[in-house]
């Protein structure tokens, strides 16, 4: 059976992290509820665009109502004859908004310049190439995680995962190159989202609220940026404090 690859999402975002006892009693409890997707662990994959001075996460950084990112999205390491998501991720009021297409890992940079006449769906590829023409954007971070899935068996839009061994690299900036990289954070806690279009269903709030689990503003690239990238750049670090004076 094919599967459906979905190119455009409207939905809300919840960020959680568990302690591995926490993580454990969760997944008890809500196995009557869910179901594994169809590939239940796999591996994520991204190459995260900005401009030379991190203009965008830094923006980010700052909570603004409307913010969007551009990143290059793999399940795995992709060859030749795979396929690779370009998303252009926006967040307005609380609301996140993603928009991607699918293309060849060796055709990103034609997609990007809007100049790939291959591309499935135009309007998507005009948006990205509109993005990186206003800002200039080009390869700065990659960043890997590990990831269990599921979603609802009422409502198949409500989807939660679970992310470990976040990591990150600044070189080597193809997808192709493999999905190795220094760790992002020092804990073993789980990094846990909860996506869905509307409001939370009542047995999600009951079982977060038993075990206090609380939602928290958390960002990949975010975190990456602040603990590792600016700490090992000394002269990125001296620009930030002009930024921030």
């Amino acid at each position: 059976m094919k599967t459906q690859i979905q190119t455009d999402f409207k939905r809300y975002e919840k960020k959680y992290f568990l302690t591995p006892e926490q993580y454990r009693l969760f997944m008890q409890r809500i196995q009557p509820f869910v179901s594994s997707d169809a590939y239940a662990r796999y591996t994520i994959c991204n190459i995260y665009y900005d401009t030379d001075d991190y203009k965008l996460i830094r923006a980010s950084i700052e909570k603004p109502i409307y913010k969007e990112k551009l990143r290059v999205r793999s399940y795995g390491v992709p060859d030749k004859d795979s396929k690779v998501f370009v998303e252009l991720k926006k967040k307005y009021e609380g609301v996140v908004y993603k928009r991607r297409l699918f293309t060849a890992p060796a055709l990103v940079p034609a997609v990007l310049q809007g100049m790939h006449s291959g591309a499935e769906n135009r309007q998507v590829c005009n948006e990205i190439a509109y993005f990186q023409h206003f800002h200039g954007v080009k390869p700065k971070v990659f960043i890997a995680y590990d990831r269990q899935a599921f979603h609802g068996n009422e409502n198949s839009a409500l989807r939660i995962t679970f992310d470990t061994a976040l990591r990150y690299r600044t070189d080597h900036l193809d997808l192709r190159e493999g999905d190795y990289g220094k760790p992002i954070l020092d804990s073993d806690n789980i990094l846990m989202e909860i996506k869905i279009p509307g409001a939370c269903p009542q047995w999600l709030s009951e079982i977060l609220a038993e075990y206090k689990i609380f939602p928290r503003s958390f960002s990949k690239y975010g975190t990456c940026y602040r603990e590792h990238i600016l700490k090992n750049d000394k002269n990125l670090f001296v620009k930030e404090m002009r930024y921030s004076a």
